[in-house]
């Protein structure tokens, strides 16, 4: 009994820092200072630790929860992404006067769904893991309850998120209707035997999973709620939930359609093809045309979605270790984007505007220079890590014959750029006439942006390691 229950240990340590984080704000006392941010700590490396333990061994906790390593390779990325959000965290908290306790207790919870989801292999289990993530992350984009804009922006993204869900769960009772079972294992069977003559009623259990995935990964055109949700929400909760929420969706996407629908991939890989297309067109057009910098990076990631899903429509093995690669290099770098945008905000001004950025590197050159390596590893300029997940993802598409897509990939990274060069340039080469106003950066959200900045030039310089890492990860569920 001892040995079912080890898959779900990782999460299980980040589930009890998060109800730890929860009684220790009910004993703090008012005005009274407590680091519960290190409760998070402790559940995060404890979840690291046991992700390294279950490496190699295939655990299953009662054939519903498999810690293959895809699963913890995906939640070694959670980690990061949570270690990460909690560094630049705390300014957030304290300008904002957050309750500490809530705001990390939700994260906490938000994460400890995230590698349910990326490690379940029952349709049943997803949902409810996509469900413990989502209402986390409702309640994080709106917990800043004097603010109309941040309301505003979490009551419509729980709206279409529940309407997300809905069609999500629909997929599922048709899958179900149709194999007798809500296994991936047994789905991939049952689906492979009647793969030779298809039904619209397979096509319709199909298109509803898509439907309810794509909102999750902010695929076009179910992409409306991003950049309210991330305009309107903190900037340590928008870094937070643009890479976890997105590493956690492409996780379940990925081991769902390339394992349980495999068979049927010659109709599906259709579909996910224009979703791509579209994806990657509108995040650039709409970045371009965005002169807020959350609403932009809203747009860039939506993007960076889009050429995740050129590594799914590959399908190759290329492609394959090219998704979780990618995942672990936009989440890096997006979270330091962001980190820097949490850390410039203060009560006087948000500094989310482009021309806030006039006359960063004569007032905070380090910051300067921190977001120029952000901005250009999302450019996918060498040496960053964003120029390599790009190649391979490209690459694994021009192997696979889906040139077309991949020439659509490489023009609208090339226009990304201009987004991208914009701040940069507004950063160093933009005069003001009067010296803007920054607030001192704390010393652990300033170290987790050099991290950060350290893992991309090394992603960017010395990835073999990693990317076999990554290709041995994800032949253990094909």
């Amino acid at each position: 009994m001892n040995a079912s229950l080890n898959a779900i240990v990782p999460m299980a340590c980040v589930a009890a820092a998060g109800i730890a984080a929860m009684v220790a704000e009910s004993f703090r006392d008012p005005g009274e200072r407590m680091p519960i941010a290190g409760l998070g700590v402790v559940g995060l490396l404890g979840a690291a630790f046991s992700t390294v333990l279950l490496w190699n061994r295939n655990a299953s906790s009662f054939g519903v929860v498999s810690a293959d390593n895809f699963g913890l390779f995906v939640t070694g990325t959670l980690v990061v992404v949570g270690l990460l959000s909690l560094a630049i965290s705390g300014p957030t908290i304290e300008r904002e006067r957050l309750p500490g306790g809530e705001y990390y207790a939700l994260m906490l919870f938000a994460t400890a769904g995230m590698m349910l989801m990326a490690t379940a292999t029952d349709l049943l289990v997803i949902f409810l893991a996509l469900e413990v993530m989502s209402l986390a992350v409702y309640v994080l984009t709106g917990i800043r309850r004097d603010s109309a804009r941040s309301t505003e922006a979490a009551f419509k993204y729980f709206l279409l998120g529940a309407f997300s869900s809905a069609f999500f769960l629909y997929g599922i009772a048709f899958t179900y209707g149709l194999t007798g079972s809500t296994r991936l294992d047994r789905i991939g069977s049952m689906i492979a035997a009647q793969a030779m003559a298809p039904t619209p009623m397979q096509f319709l259990a199909l298109g509803l999973l898509i439907v309810g995935f794509g909102f999750k990964v902010a695929a076009v055109p179910f992409h409306m709620w991003t950049p309210d949700a991330y305009e309107g929400a903190p900037p340590a909760v928008t870094a937070f939930m643009s890479t976890g929420v997105k590493a956690a969706a492409f996780a379940a996407f990925v081991r769902v359609f390339l394992s349980s629908f495999e068979p049927l991939r010659g109709h599906w890989s259709e579909v996910i093809w224009i979703l791509a297309a579209a994806t990657m067109i509108v995040g650039t057009v709409g970045g371009v045309l965005q002169s807020n910098v959350k609403r932009m990076l809203a747009y860039s990631s939506i993007g960076h979605g889009g050429y995740l899903l050129v590594a799914l429509v590959a399908g190759n093995d290329f492609g394959k270790g090219a998704v979780l690669f990618y995942l672990l290099t936009y989440a890096i770098t997006n979270i330091g984007a962001f980190g820097v945008i949490a850390v410039l905000d203060s009560a006087a001004r948000p500094n989310d505007q482009v021309t806030d950025y006039a006359g960063l590197w004569n007032e905070r050159p380090g910051l300067a220079a921190l977001m120029t390596i952000f901005l250009l590893s999302l450019g996918g300029f060498p040496p960053m890590a964003g120029f390599i997940a790009k190649w391979y993802v490209f690459s694994a598409a021009v192997k696979a014959g889906y040139t077309g897509l991949a020439i659509i990939g490489v023009l609208t990274s090339v226009i990304s750029v201009f987004f991208y060069l914009r701040i940069v340039v507004m950063m160093y080469m933009t005069p003001t006439d009067t010296p803007a106003q920054f607030p001192a950066v704390p010393k652990i959200a300033g170290a987790a942006l050099i991290i950060s900045a350290i893992l991309i030039f090394y992603l960017g310089i010395l990835p073999a390691r990693v990317l076999e890492w990554a290709a041995a990860s994800i032949s253990t569920i094909f």
